[in-house]
């Protein structure tokens, strides 16, 4: 099986090569790979690397706080954050606190063979569930100590099938497991895998730091102006339907909106500004008015000449990404989006506030929503209807939404400690003579 992998490896390059000249994502994705091998010639033969994967911005989240806390623990150490997706990398790729950030090659033999030899990490970090099987051998040959965080284990992966031996093979790479649930420390020991910690998913770490830091924002303060507030994030097309026409049929006239998609495409954001019938405005309308690029000396006193104008409108919409988690702090209600089609996005984040939550009913893969649906603190919705029901329950009724926000700070709060128990392990690794 190893030999049909690597000819699938070999045609999925040529395709992806073919499709990069008629999809800008594809080409992202194979352009960046010509860079690789050029990022890491920064690297000395000398330098002590930790090498942390992440599939995408989702795996990135939670390998940053294992990140944070090597690079206040070993300062002389390098740090090389790969990615798979340009979904991820494009976002991070000047992440201050790695030394490198780049694309992982295709998992041919050779390109795992020149990574890891030019790489030659003291400790490699794989984080939920990324498997290269070319990769992982070349780590097990070298006997580079290799981990996995916050890894979810399912059924229906290939290791678990008759014909999957060559990726059971290739989980020997891994010294140990640190895995999120139950479920997949079962699986793994129902093939022998007895290397396994349930540790939980280090993105509580993460989330719970937020409160730490200073969350306020003055223009949102300013256009919530005290009133019930709805913030919507990360929406697609598909939320927005069930939004805009709550917004335009059923919402009151003290009840205020903020909605962030997930596409920021001017275009996109103008057709979505259209269908809303309350008064609303766009974050960058909101900068560029009565204040010259040039003279803004911080986000506050730009804003300040739209003090009194933000209150006048209902909804607002932010058509820029990183404000996202601070203007959940204000939120009264979230709804995250992607739940009903394209891939649910992170609750964790208005989870940590405390506030009720509204999702799709798309959401059986994320651990985390599965528990919180089944706590109540999360509520799944699959159509118009309940999406009404639940969104005027929660408006008028003030106790059922400061309870359900309380279920959803405690579960934060109980799952938090993962990265303390991985960073533990990592110690007792690097401090290995």
């Amino acid at each position: 099986m190893n030999f049909f992998y690597n000819i699938l490896v070999f045609k999925a390059s040529i395709l992806l090569w073919i499709v990069s000249f008629f999809n800008k994502k594809i080409k992202l994705f194979v352009d960046g790979r010509k860079e690789t091998f050029s990022k890491l010639s920064v690297l000395k033969k000398e330098d002590t690397i930790i090498w942390i994967h992440a599939a995408s911005l989702g795996e990135f989240e939670q390998a940053r706080p294992i990140i944070e806390k090597l690079k206040l623990k070993y300062e002389d150490y390098k740090i090389v954050v790969t990615f798979f997706s340009p979904s991820g990398y494009e976002i991070r790729k000047n992440y201050d606190l790695a030394d490198v950030v780049c694309y992982l090659p295709l998992d041919s033999k050779s390109n795992a063979k020149k990574f890891v030899e030019k790489l030659n990490p003291k400790f490699a970090i794989f984080v939920k569930y990324e498997f290269w099987p070319n990769l992982l051998n070349e780590l097990k040959e070298r006997k580079i100590p290799t981990i996995l965080v916050s890894g979810i284990i399912r059924k229906n992966q290939l290791f678990f099938k008759w014909h999957g031996g060559f990726m059971r093979k290739s989980l020997g790479a891994f010294h140990h497991f640190f895995v999120q649930n139950i479920s997949s420390k079962e699986l793994l020991s129902s093939i022998n895998f007895k290397n396994v910690f349930v540790s939980g998913d280090t993105r509580f770490d993460r989330v719970s730091e937020i409160l730490d830091q200073d969350n306020s924002l003055d223009f949102i303060a300013n256009f919530k102006n005290n009133n019930y507030t709805v913030v919507a994030g990360s929406t697609w097309k598909e939320d927005e339907e069930l939004l805009v026409n709550y917004i335009n049929n059923e919402a009151s006239k003290n009840e205020k909106f903020i909605i962030a998609p997930h596409n920021i495409n001017p275009k996109e954001i103008e057709n979505l500004q259209k269908q809303i019938n309350l008064s609303s405005i766009k974050f960058t309308d909101v900068m560029s008015s009565g204040v010259e690029t040039s003279n803004r000396q911080n986000l506050s006193s730009a804003l300040e000449v739209t003090e009194n104008r933000l209150k006048e409108y209902q909804v607002l919409i932010i058509d820029t990404i990183g404000l996202l988690t601070k203007i959940y702090s204000y939120a009264n209600v979230a709804y995250v989006g992607g739940g009903l089609k394209t891939g649910l996005h992170n609750i964790l984040e208005p989870a940590t506030f405390g506030i009720p939550i509204v999702i799709g009913n798309q959401y059986q893969k994320f651990n985390e929503a599965v528990e919180l649906v089944a706590k109540k603190g999360c509520i799944s919705i699959s159509n118009q209807e309940e999406f009404s029901v639940i969104f005027n329950k929660l408006k008028e009724d003030e106790k059922y939404r400061v309870t359900t926000g309380e279920i959803n700070k405690n579960y934060i709060k109980n799952n938090i400690g993962a990265t303390a128990q991985i960073l533990n392990y990592i110690e007792e690794h690097l401090n290995k003579k």
